[in-house]
């Protein structure tokens, strides 16, 4: 049955600089991102830092197909997928197709303990988008979450990681935990495409102040003080033009 489009209401937006989202915790690259070769070296070696097409890793006519492993979740954790993937199409054309045996690329939804995480775009055959079960509202299935892992498996990266992100925020070094200094790299313009969107604090994509952090210090700023990160309840305006410009949706 197609995801299509409904009304989702969602709570407002939090606004606790002291929140840690489960997605910035995992063991992944940037705690829930499971990179292909390619991508990895693309990043963390920068004389290879060209780019790789975007068009490689969408998903074409703007159709993804995805399995739940039921065997993973209650039926309230399911419908609560589902209320994910309904949020994503409703705010743009790409929608979402419970997969059959006759179609080779989708996401196969899995529960599995190690947390929060997915690929970046379409890898080709299944690919692993992990949710580890709890319950609704919290963890791995806050609404937000759900949705920031699925718009990794679109083709997204992190909002911090843009190209211009030192105008708008600064990473504190020396308050990263041991070894997972490579979480915070900034992206090389010619990798990741900010579709000329100005750089957005609020979006669903960027980590909060206290990622990755050692001591329970911050590990980013804002340079406007004033200014929150690291929501994980709706998508942003800009992160919705974004995944429309990716798609040429005509709905921008």
């Amino acid at each position: 049955m197609v995801i299509s489009m409904v009304a989702v209401y969602t709570l407002p937006i939090e606004r606790n600089d002291k929140i840690i989202n489960f997605d910035e915790n995992g063991n992944y690259f940037e705690g829930d991102m499971n990179l292909n070769p390619n991508q990895l070296e693309s990043i963390v070696n920068p004389k290879t830092r060209n780019g790789i097409s975007n068009e490689k890793y969408r998903w074409p006519n703007r159709a993804v197909y995805y399995f739940i492993d039921k065997k993973y979740f209650n039926e309230s954790q399911v419908m609560y997928i589902l209320k994910g993937l309904r949020t994503i199409s409703s705010e743009t054309c790409i929608r979402f197709y419970p997969w059959s045996e006759d179609v080779n690329d989708y996401v196969n939804i899995t529960g599995r303990t190690e947390g929060c995480y997915s690929s970046v775009g379409r890898q080709g055959g299944m690919q692993i988008l992990n949710l580890k079960p709890y319950e609704v509202g919290t963890g791995c299935f806050r609404l937000g979450t759900i949705i920031h892992e699925m718009i990794h498996a679109l083709g997204f990266y992190h909002q911090q990681s843009a190209a211009d992100r030192d105008l708008y925020i600064k990473i504190v070094d020396e308050n990263i935990s041991e070894g997972k200094h490579s979480n915070f790299f900034k992206y090389n313009s010619s990798f990741v495409s900010d579709y000329q969107i100005s750089y957005d604090y609020d979006s669903i994509m960027h980590y909060s102040f206290y990622a990755f952090s050692k001591n329970g210090m911050k590990t980013i700023e804002s340079l406007d003080e004033d200014i929150q990160v690291g929501q994980r309840d709706k998508m942003s305006d800009k992160d919705i033009k974004k995944l429309n410009l990716m798609y040429e949706c005509k709905r921008l």
